[in-house]
């Protein structure tokens, strides 16, 4: 008995020192993507950048970037029904920023997306996996519409020298598929495909706005759409789980973006990292949920958590 409690107690600290690694990890990497990335910027620039931003477009930016973070909360909302959580939109809107500020502000531990599955399945007692899904898919709508609208902005791109049948070709045989699986292998998270997908449509579209605010407030007169182009492709290398929150990851993006499509590289840099600040200040409205809500407990432990996850399972096999 004593030596199996000795087992567990070193697989726990082994968990414990590969978490800390993973999040020291993330660090470094960030800390070399921020140091390329400033490799090939003029950091002065930058700054006169920042200083000479018109604000009233920079709060229009911000705006716009929230009523995205709302949309995105009720196209989640859309897959949660689809699994019998009829979550009310203001408790869903809530429980949304709070996952932002975990993802954004504590990068190490069971992270936003696991918040919200571990409240959830304790709150409504059903298997992870569903939940899980549900963010699965969720995440996975946003990515299509990332597909659908750089297939749209190609066509008004010369210097992507390729015929837009084959991009419109590959999208609509693309998004057949995914459907015929999901509805297939999935059928429960298919009852909402369509206007969810719409909805991740909308978040994306808001998001491309916000950022043709950013250059607005640079008195930009310039041609748009390789500066969005590039936008999308920064925001799919910002939410592989990298770096800290997508910091660098986007602006590393955004350089070579810049580079191949001839835009200003300094103002390409100024726009995903204002980007970035603004997200991160829209999280911040996940500490309200943290300090004055009673509905949400505080982040637990991953340790807590998997313990929470093997006694959940058991009263499910019980049952």
């Amino acid at each position: 008995m004593q030596q199996l409690k000795k087992i567990k107690q070193i697989l726990s600290d082994n968990k414990r020192l590969w978490n800390a690694i993973k999040v020291l990890l993330k660090i470094a990497f960030t800390i070399l993507l921020i140091y390329l990335v400033l490799q090939k910027i003029n950091f002065k620039e930058i700054q006169i950048l920042f200083l000479k931003s018109n604000p009233v477009f920079i709060l229009l930016a911000f705006l716009t970037y929230f009523l995205s973070q709302i949309v995105s909360s009720w196209r989640l909302l859309s897959f949660l029904k689809s699994i019998g959580l009829e979550l009310k939109f203001g408790f869903n809107f809530r429980l949304y920023l709070l996952g932002m500020f975990y993802n954004v502000f504590l990068p190490g531990g069971i992270g936003g997306d696991g918040y919200k599955i571990y409240l959830l399945r304790k709150k409504f007692k059903l298997p992870t996996k569903r939940i899980f899904l549900a963010l699965f898919f969720d995440r996975l709508s946003g990515l299509w519409a990332i597909g659908f609208i750089a297939v749209v902005l190609i066509i008004f791109i010369p210097k992507i020298d390729i015929s837009i049948t084959w991009p419109l070709a590959a999208l609509f045989l693309g998004t057949l598929v995914y459907f015929v699986i999901i509805y297939k292998f999935f059928k429960d998270y298919s009852r909402y495909f369509w206007i969810a997908h719409l909805k991740a449509g909308v978040v994306q579209s808001l998001q491309l706005v916000s950022v043709i605010f950013i250059l607005l407030g640079q008195n930009f007169d310039g041609k748009f759409s390789p500066y969005l182009f590039s936008f999308l492709v920064s925001t799919v290398a910002a939410n592989l789980p990298l770096s800290v929150g997508g910091l660098g990851a986007r602006e590393y993006a955004m350089t070579h973006a810049s580079t191949f499509f001839g835009m200003d590289q300094n103002l390409a840099v100024f726009i995903s990292a204002t980007f970035w600040l603004l997200s991160t200040i829209a999280s911040l409205a996940g500490i309200w949920s943290i300090y004055y809500s009673k509905e949400f407990e505080r982040l637990p432990s991953q340790e807590k958590a998997e313990e929470f996850e093997k006694e959940a399972d058991q009263a499910l096999t019980v049952q």
